[in-house]
């Protein structure tokens, strides 16, 4: 019997030995009891994260329902005045030593085919295949720009730069990009192609104060916007990059060589 006790407690050792954990593994066994808090913090940090942008995500969108116009009325109605003629008349309402604002919807026939297609030529030559972002357009334009080490050209549609102008800023910052795009692909299904060009070209700013092909044929030629011939409707379509230095009142160097490419694209 003595020796069957003697035997049983010599294996509860041998056991009981085979449990303990050597003095240095317990050392770095303690490591992960260290790193336990930094990992709560961390873990604390990305649901705090995703919370947050949860957030900012719900805000953002609850922004965009608000910029966005009433499409049902954009796609029939009466074109509204856009930020950026709201914005002028705010400066001259400041005082600004600025020309007049010269702006007058016009609709249907009234812009001539001519007047179109040039802008088209100029602006946007994929307009009627796209649904409102070119990304053939923005790949070229991005090459482009690495070639020259800066950041030259964009790649902007008629449809983007309509949203711009209709309820956005002038503003560069990837928020106004990121709403831009938003709303522009929003547009595109609400919206048919003609009445998104048709919009443009009643907003867009022809020079200082000059907004829309009517205002714009009045103020240089003295004629109206259905009147247009090729030479003048390429004339405006050259000024939309920078209507207010580059315009066929200015006739700038620049301006010139831009209306002999649009002709030769016509």
């Amino acid at each position: 019997m003595a020796n069957h006790m003697w035997l049983a407690r010599s294996l509860m050792s041998k056991y009981k030995a085979s449990l303990r954990v050597p003095a240095d593994l317990r050392r770095y066994g303690r490591q992960p009891s260290r790193n336990r808090p930094v990992r709560r913090f961390i873990g604390r940090l990305l649901r705090w994260g995703v919370i947050v942008a949860f957030f900012v995500i719900i805000i953002d969108t609850a922004y965009l329902f608000y910029l966005a116009p009433d499409w049902r009325a954009l796609a029939q109605g009466d074109i509204p005045k856009s930020s950026f003629i709201k914005r002028y008349e705010q400066r001259l309402a400041n005082g600004e030593q600025l020309p007049a604002l010269r702006w007058r919807p016009v609709y249907g026939q009234a812009i001539p085919e001519t007047m179109k297609r040039a802008v088209i030529v100029a602006e946007d030559s994929r307009f009627f295949q796209h649904r409102g972002i070119d990304l053939i357009a923005f790949k070229e334009a991005m090459l482009s720009n690495l070639q020259r080490g800066k950041l030259q050209y964009g790649a902007s549609t008629i449809s983007q730069q309509t949203i711009k102008n209709l309820v956005l800023s002038p503003a560069r910052d990837p928020l106004r990009k990121w709403h831009e795009l938003v709303l522009t692909l929003w547009m595109e299904m609400r919206l048919d192609k003609q009445r998104i060009l048709e919009i443009y070209l009643n907003i867009a700013e022809f020079g200082s104060g000059i907004y829309g092909v009517e205002a714009a044929a009045q103020s240089y030629w003295g004629i109206p916007a259905s009147a247009f011939n090729i030479d003048q409707a390429v004339a405006l379509a050259a000024s939309l990059p920078s209507p207010s230095k580059h315009n066929p009142q200015t006739n700038t160097r620049r301006f010139n060589n831009r209306v002999e490419k649009i002709m030769g694209w016509m």
